[in-house]
């Protein structure tokens, strides 16, 4: 009998206020082979997040409703989203630094503007980082 190898994209969550940096990630990480979901401030991707818990999310720093530190401190605060890895993007030379975002949780910081190479290189970072801290 023939085993089935179906694999599971991984899927990633983008949130971002600017539709734009949203729209650009989201074509980057369909051809890298990511299935991709959106949030347009904290709020929303945590709720997004606890209904159904993405592999990876991509959170920009500072947005409307609720930004990026709190929105990543509710995330890691709850056991059922506590696992997910974040990787903390900002355009804003003032916060975070990498080292606050890594305090706040985050497997990661990139600045803006991020170059593919970087962010693929960062993405793949972090989930060697995240299989072996499991």
């Amino acid at each position: 009998m023939e085993q089935d190898t179906f694999v599971r994209r991984r899927r990633v969550l983008v949130v971002d206020d600017s539709r734009d940096i949203r729209d650009v990630w989201h074509d980057w990480l369909t051809i890298w082979g990511f299935d991709v979901d959106h949030a347009a401030n904290g709020k929303e991707a945590v709720a997004m997040a606890i209904a159904s818990p993405p592999d990876l999310v991509l959170m920009d720093w500072t947005m409307p409703v609720l930004n990026g530190l709190d929105a990543t401190a509710q995330l890691k605060a709850d056991a059922a989203t506590a696992f997910i890895p974040v990787l903390a993007l900002s355009a804003d030379t003032f916060a975070p630094t990498p080292q606050e975002a890594l305090d706040a949780g985050c497997e990661g910081f990139l600045g803006k503007p991020v170059t593919p190479e970087g962010l693929l290189s960062e993405i793949r970072r972090a989930f060697r980082h995240h299989q072996v801290a499991r």
